[in-house]
């Protein structure tokens, strides 16, 4: 006999029930859960402009011992607490053997999206019921925005582990306070250590906004919990917070001053707007799921936590974050949840019509990756092949049998489960998942070597490091991008001065960037031409080196 019982926040039900294929499933999600986190990370030099800034801070740890105030190349000021950039050190540490600096400090992630992963599948369960967080699961693994962002060497992914883990602690404190306590004092800790105040006043602000509107929240229990959460969360915080505010108190007063005014944005539109495709097949669900429970969402203390950490995460992240679309993965914690509960009762077509997109979608996509590599490695369609010479820079192709290998099986995955899915509301779901998984692993395993060749600057730095005699100790800059002035610092350790005219340069080196469309620099004939590149696709940038001339040779010359 199977037995139907609605989920109870307090534990005194249990929920036995008849499953099938329970096992197979879950050993879907974990085998799509390590191909998904694992595939990007590791085979791609630092890529611009998510990564820069976050590489420089980790090679400060390793070469200097900066572990309070770590800085990037040229930084006076410290942007972010190191928690992230210190376990990303560590990890490159580790695996300095086996890894170069940027591809070790980048496998971090997969520590910090497994406790994500895993933190969204358990609030999806606790807040709906057995089975359902795995969905949730499933859906987060799908979402358009979270995809790059999730490999890349930025802090935000562990404020995302915070907040994703904070807002777990929130569904399970009315069954669980005490371990929810815990929790949420881990997610506030890890919030602040990874990115400073936001994420924690998400997590603060929720709850006080659940507390002060809704009886359901109002009671002893959630006061104990959050009182719990932040007496544990104080002593972690303090580990970092002490040393710094005694050993720099420079840097802590204007950190902390920066801190405190940078709630001065106004990107709430910014945010709410991209959600259309960022959050894509979470935003959909979540709508339908709003309309479906619009009778309880103000009722069910389900449905008042996601909306209120949904809201106070716009207002917060509108107010206090740069319009980046990284900065909106938070957004996409209580879609999520929201969208998960949804599934089971989704219309019929409606439902169909998303596996068969989904289907539709990234088989066009794959079948585009496969020809792509097809005509590079084979050299027909021949047109396929300039076109993609063209994007890429890259003159040929070598056969890399370990990344084929990997894109047959993750290819074969992907046809067995479209092939032997029953069509179902959690098969259109599970089918996005692994759609997602199979279009990302192909591009990391047969595209990477050209989209790599096209975002690097390794190879153009490593050629202007051969034009520097090894004795220069200085390079004055023109014009030369953020990102790219920490980029040439991590490859050729080259100390940059930043000036803005050749009269006042004090280096005999002098590098200046052009972009197209802008006046290019003319220097004086004190300098001469020592060295120029750009990167192999690049038709925007250049990059130009000039070498001051003696002055004997300048009077030799008059």
């Amino acid at each position: 006999m199977r037995f139907q019982l609605d989920h109870d926040w307090q534990g005194n039900m249990s929920t036995p029930r008849a499953r099938i294929g329970e096992n197979a499933k879950s050993q879907l999600l974990i085998l799509l859960s390590i191909i998904w986190i694992f595939l990007g990370l590791i085979g791609h030099t630092p890529w611009k402009p998510l990564e820069t800034s976050s590489i420089s801070i980790v090679q400060d740890i390793l070469n200097n011992g900066h572990l309070v105030a770590p800085l990037a190349a040229n930084q006076t000021l410290i942007d972010l607490p190191p928690l992230y950039h210190l376990s990303a050190a560590a990890s490159a540490k580790l695996l300095s053997p086996l890894l170069k600096i940027h591809d070790g400090a980048r496998l971090i992630n997969a520590l910090w999206m497994s406790i994500t992963l895993l933190m969204v599948g358990m609030a999806g369960r606790e807040l709906w019921t057995r089975g359902v967080g795995r969905y949730a699961t499933f859906i987060m693994i799908g979402t358009i925005g979270l995809i790059l962002n999730a490999h890349s060497l930025n802090a935000e992914v562990a404020t995302l582990t915070s907040t994703a883990t904070g807002f777990y602690a929130l569904a399970l404190c009315k069954r669980r306070p005490w371990r929810a306590s815990l929790l949420m004092g881990a997610a506030i800790a890890i919030g602040f250590l990874s990115k400073g105040l936001l994420p924690v006043l998400i997590l603060i602000v929720t709850g006080l906004v659940l507390g002060l509107a809704f009886s359901n929240w109002r009671t002893k229990s959630f006061a104990i919990f959050f009182s719990a959460a932040f007496l544990a969360a104080i002593p972690l915080i303090g580990l970092w917070l002490v040393p710094f505010v005694v050993y720099f108190p420079d840097l802590f007063q204007a950190w902390i001053h920066a801190e405190l005014n940078s709630f001065n944005h106004y990107h709430y539109f910014y945010f709410f707007k991209i959600l259309i495709w960022y959050a894509w097949p979470a935003l959909p669900l979540a709508l339908w799921s709003l309309w479906r429970y619009r009778a309880q969402l103000l009722i069910k203390p389900r449905f008042q936590l996601i909306l209120v950490f949904f809201g106070c995460s716009l207002v917060l992240l509108g107010a206090g974050a740069d319009n980046k679309d990284i900065n909106a993965l938070t957004l996409l914690l209580p879609l999520v949840a929201i969208g998960a509960g949804s599934v089971d009762h989704l219309k019929r077509g409606a439902a169909s019509a998303l596996n068969w997109f989904g289907i539709s979608l990234f088989a066009l996509a794959g079948s585009l990756i496969w020809l792509g590599w097809v005509a590079m490695v084979l050299g027909y369609p021949a047109k396929l092949k300039e076109r993609m010479q063209f994007l890429s820079g890259a003159d040929n192709a070598n056969l890399d049998i370990i990344s084929l290998t990997l894109a047959i099986i993750i290819t074969s995955i992907w046809i067995f489960t479209c092939v032997r899915a029953r069509q179902s509301n959690r098969a259109a779901v599970t089918n996005w998942a692994v759609g997602m998984t199979f279009g990302w692993g192909l591009l990391m395993t047969l595209w990477l070597p050209w989209i790599d060749n096209a975002k690097s600057y390794l190879p153009v730095f490593n050629s202007l490091q051969k034009s520097v005699p090894m004795s220069t100790t200085c390079i004055n800059t023109l014009n030369v991008g953020q990102s790219q002035s920490l980029l040439l610092h991590y490859y050729t350790n080259f100390q940059l001065e930043f000036i803005g005219s050749l009269q006042s340069s004090n280096c005999d080196f002098y590098l200046i960037q052009d972009e197209r469309g802008l006046a290019r620099m003319q220097p004086s004939d004190e300098w001469k031409l020592v060295w120029q590149g750009k990167r192999a696709a690049d038709r925007k940038e250049s990059f130009r080196l000039y070498q001051r001339q003696p002055k004997t040779v300048q009077n030799t010359a008059g």
